[in-house]
């Protein structure tokens, strides 16, 4: 308990949230920009790349433990969770390149938004992006919480704000009071519904 990440998986975990800022900034409005050959083989380079730095992230960052860096006992019910958000997470941004490059594919094939595979193609595009937002969000405040209070999760991975230990805020010990009896039902719960 209390390892913090190592300094490959830092930089895979910052540098990649660069790439795919400058992948949202950058994306193209109208599938027409793609007649220029220049940016469409920019667009499948840079597509290409962002998928074997997914793939080679998540090959690396998953011999780590979900909550490194913990401090304190993790439940089984937090571990899981935030792993089923960190796989999600990974099959989103694995599937904006792939679509992408489907996008790409289907045009350069000479197939108009009007086909029903470029139409899949796009709306699946489209949707990876939005479920992408939705789950870096809550991975977001989900780390912000841990920071409130205190697991040293945070610390493992981020330079600043870095935490000394558990909360000794009385509103904070409450809600993580009442979030223990929480989980401890749901496991409960679990551990009654598999005998």
């Amino acid at each position: 308990m209390g390892t913090k990440h190592t300094t490959l998986g830092k930089v895979l975990h910052w540098g990649f949230l660069v790439l795919y800022a400058y992948g949202i900034f950058k994306q193209i409005d109208d599938l027409s920009e793609l007649e220029d050959t220049a940016l469409l083989l920019f667009e499948i380079a840079f597509a290409t790349l962002f998928l074997v730095i997914v793939i080679l992230r998540y090959a690396y960052m998953r011999r780590f433990e979900t909550f490194q860096g913990a401090t304190v006992p993790v439940s089984a019910v937090h571990k899981k969770s935030a792993r089923a958000i960190h796989v999600a997470m990974y099959l989103c941004l694995a599937l904006l390149p792939i679509t992408g490059l489907a996008i790409a594919a289907l045009y350069t094939q000479g197939v108009g938004e009007e086909a029903l595979a470029m139409d899949v193609a796009i709306g699946l595009h489209g949707l990876s992006a939005d479920l992408s937002y939705v789950l870096i969000v809550i991975h977001v405040l989900a780390a912000l919480y841990s920071r409130v209070k205190g697991e040293g999760v945070w610390t493992s991975m981020v330079p600043v704000f870095t935490e000394t230990g558990p909360s000794a805020n009385p509103y904070v010990a409450k809600l993580t009071a009442v979030e223990h009896k929480v989980v401890s039902k749901v496991e409960a719960f679990v551990a009654s519904r598999k005998k």
